[in-house]
């Protein structure tokens, strides 16, 4: 089989750009389009992004730039660009919102750069649909307090499933009726399979990241909003109630590689060990993809019935691929096993579908 050529710097952003279209964000995918024309053309983009060619696309180098020019529009430092930003009030127009966002990179390219060093600090809440859709398949044996784990946790607000509710076709929901996080029609498909767990229990809430956004604080609130895509409100309205609900339930997230933190996983007696990952495998080196898969492997044979753990991932079926992603389930509770894929979901979770 012949080796796909590597996409270029400007062919991933068109990429992106295609990603957004399908995924609702008119406004996006229009600048992605014209962000690759004048990358070609060597404007302001090029010199903007001239240290960040070399990433790969799955690195998210549209996403990288467009969250660092939110982040100034959030903070009011993009002067007229805001005006072309629904998140803060104002409209997209193609034509006079791309002047706009050019001029900037010209005027401020030491402020752009200064967003791009790190992958985008996405914490998408609509995720959490597939953590809790994930859960409510576990058998009998795994229905004990929950330890919860997550992988790239950034702001770690997909650590609290249990104060979140789904709903789906026929009447089908989770989660408490006053759950300060709602995600309605957030399942589809075979929802026949999701067994009702009406007192589960997360007794501890550890993630962790390479650089661990706090949602708690003004500067942290801003870097989750800067990537969230302005033109969509349902995700705003998501990320409001996700930040005030951090406000109220704490979870630690500790600077850490995926591998160190996962060789830090153990299990204990009396309750089932989760270990949880949305949309992070593409960021990690192939060491730490291979530490964290040995750690797996550990876990899934250590499980006792008294121990068991739960290995759940929202992730896509290849790295850089913006098709529907799968949500995956490896568990085990010593005298039993379960390995299967449990159904698909958008890269932001919503809806997912199950079976």
């Amino acid at each position: 089989m012949t080796p796909m050529t590597p996409l270029t710097p400007s062919g991933a952003v068109r990429q992106q750009g295609a990603a957004c279209a399908a995924l609702g964000s008119p406004m996006y995918a229009a600048l992605c389009v014209r962000v690759a024309d004048d990358l070609d053309a060597g404007g302001p983009t090029a010199d903007v992004l001239a240290d960040h060619r070399h990433l790969r696309g799955p690195d998210a180098l549209a996403l990288r730039l467009l969250g660092a020019v939110h982040r100034l529009v959030l903070e009011r430092r993009a002067g007229v660009l805001a005006a072309f930003y629904p998140s803060v009030g104002g409209t997209w127009a193609d034509e006079a919102g791309w002047a706009a966002f050019r001029d900037l990179l010209a005027a401020e390219p030491d402020a752009v750069r200064a967003g791009l060093d790190l992958p985008p600090r996405t914490n998408e809440v609509g995720r959490v649909a597939a953590l809790l859709g994930g859960l409510l398949h576990l058998p009998d044996a795994c229905r004990r307090p929950v330890r919860l784990h997550e992988l790239g946790a950034s702001g770690g607000l997909l650590l609290r499933p249990d104060h979140v509710r789904c709903t789906g076709p026929g009447g089908t929901a989770a989660g408490p009726e006053d759950a300060a996080v709602a995600l309605p029609d957030a399942w589809t498909g075979d929802v026949a399979r999701l067994r009702p767990w009406p007192d589960l229990e997360v007794v501890l809430r550890r993630g962790c990241d390479l650089a661990p956004v706090d949602p708690t604080t003004t500067d942290g609130r801003t870097t989750l909003a800067a990537y969230t895509w302005p033109d969509q409100p349902e995700r705003w309205e998501r990320l409001r109630s996700a930040l005030a609900l951090a406000a109220r339930v704490p979870a630690a997230v500790e600077v850490a590689d995926a591998a160190d933190f996962a060789a830090s996983v153990d299990l204990v007696d009396g309750t089932t060990t989760v270990l949880w990952q949305a949309i992070t495998e593409q960021y990690w080196s192939d060491g730490t993809t291979a530490g964290v898969g040995r750690r797996i492997e550990e876990l899934l044979d250590a499980a006792t019935p008294d121990a068991p753990f739960v290995h759940l991932a929202l992730e896509p079926r290849r790295r850089g691929d913006d098709r529907p992603c799968a949500v995956t389930l490896r568990a085990a509770w010593g005298t039993g096993r379960d390995e299967r894929d449990l159904g698909t979901a958008a890269p932001h979770g919503v809806p997912v579908r199950w079976g």
